[in-house]
């Protein structure tokens, strides 16, 4: 049952305007309509206005039917025929469906389970008639509409000091040819000490142009106040934070830096290198952490030159965070905060192994955040010290940004 125009302003209306209770109601009672009007369809031998031999009856309007669930109340409409009746198998009669059943349906695309298997879920919850591999994908991909308004929902709502980005990498069908997708995630830390999912984007994760693309339509959504962006050093990374990110430091993610190094020196002494650098990151003021790393260079480098010169060329990168309140420095010096995102994607694509297209990959990917992100918001809990978050802001002046290490005052071109 194809929506009308006003039926799909007013839809995107109630989903940028709800909660998150009230949009897994939306997805639900929409996902709901479609199964039952492709449960109609099979039954009638036709779609809505198709001519067909295999055709039994006609339709005749729909009613009313509410549906209660743990989300709240689900308005669904029943199609009516002319001759004969019609009752969705989903809706059995006199049986309350409650959140299982839409949860079922919406998590087995979300959890990365293929839409085969959808389809033995379907036939399991009662449709014997089961439904099509493309009819599912037709209903999933009525999730578009939500998730693609959670991908582009302003961010100017509050400042972000802190910003991760990261990537993660995932199989995908490109021009007939199976190849490695890479899908960049973006987080951050609001100036409140909570936790919010910026944004994503499937590309190439190595080219400067990619990175500055996506960081830039996370400013044009009204990202600001980002005092420093902490990441791995992918290649183009660092020059598009340079360029977009104006008055924001960049920090190199220690966890990444050790093992560029565990591949220039010999396995055995890994224990040893990593421990001596981990002293700089130990070191109680910004002065110290900046003398103790250069200390560590020379101790290294009588051995292990190639990693004396990694630890000097990265100096200003490894050492951004100790311009930040001391009570962060655990919190900044990596990506870590983006492992567990990371590994929840990794356990839902892996199932899939192999997408479709990018659209299905970026589909299932923003589904997972779009849920770890209610979690963070649905159960708010302070991921920096309170109180803390105001020294990041201290010194700022109007239209100015504070000189930070390894920042740039170069224009955006």
């Amino acid at each position: 049952m194809a929506l009308s125009q006003s039926d799909l302003l007013r839809l995107l209306e109630s989903l940028r305007s709800a909660d998150g209770l009230e949009l897994v109601r939306s997805v639900a009672e929409r996902m709901l309509q479609e199964l039952i009007e492709s449960e109609a369809a099979a039954r009638i031998g036709a779609e809505w206005n198709e001519h067909t031999e295999a055709r039994t009856a006609y339709r005749n309007g729909h009613r009313g039917k509410t549906l209660t669930t743990q989300a709240g109340d689900l308005d669904l409409a029943v199609p009516k025929l002319r001759t004969g009746s019609f009752f969705p198998s989903l809706l059995e009669r006199r049986r309350r469906i409650d959140q299982a059943l839409y949860a079922v349906i919406m998590d087995a695309y979300v959890h990365g389970v293929s839409t085969r298997a959808v389809d033995d879920l379907v036939k399991a919850l009662g449709a014997d008639t089961g439904i099509s591999k493309s009819e599912v994908s037709r209903i999933c991909g009525e999730l578009d509409e939500p998730l693609c308004a959670f991908r582009t929902r302003p961010l100017d709502h509050v400042r972000f000091p802190y910003v991760y980005l990261d990537a993660t990498y995932c199989k995908a069908r490109v021009n007939h040819q199976i190849v490695s997708q890479a899908v960049v995630i973006a987080t951050g830390i609001t100036e409140d000490g909570g936790r919010e999912v910026l944004g994503l984007m499937v590309g190439d994760s190595e080219t400067e142009v990619f990175w500055s693309e996506f960081l830039r339509s996370l400013r044009e959504r009204g990202l600001s106040g980002v005092r420093l962006v902490i990441a791995d050093h992918h290649s183009g990374l660092v020059k598009a934070i340079h360029k977009v990110m104006l008055g924001a430091a960049y920090q190199r993610c220690r966890v990444h830096f050790l093992r560029n190094v565990f591949a220039v020196i010999p396995k055995g002494a890994a224990e040893m290198v990593a421990a001596t650098i981990r002293t700089i990151f130990a070191q109680p003021a910004q002065a110290a952490v900046r003398a103790q790393l250069d200390t560590v260079a020379d101790m290294l480098g009588k051995q292990f030159p190639k990693v004396k010169q990694m630890l000097l060329e990265a100096k200003d990168d490894l050492t951004a965070f100790a311009a930040f309140p001391d009570r962060h420095w655990k919190k900044i010096q990596s990506t870590n905060p983006l492992e567990r995102v990371n590994r929840e994607v990794k356990r839902r694509t892996d199932v899939v192994q192999v997408f479709p297209n990018d659209d299905a990959f970026l589909r299932l990917v923003t589904a997972v955040l779009f849920e770890m992100h209610d979690e963070w918001i649905a159960f708010p809990r302070r991921y920096l010290p309170e109180g803390s978050m105001d020294e990041i802001y201290a010194d700022e002046r109007p239209d100015s940004a504070p000189a930070l290490p390894n920042t740039t005052n170069a224009t955006d071109n």
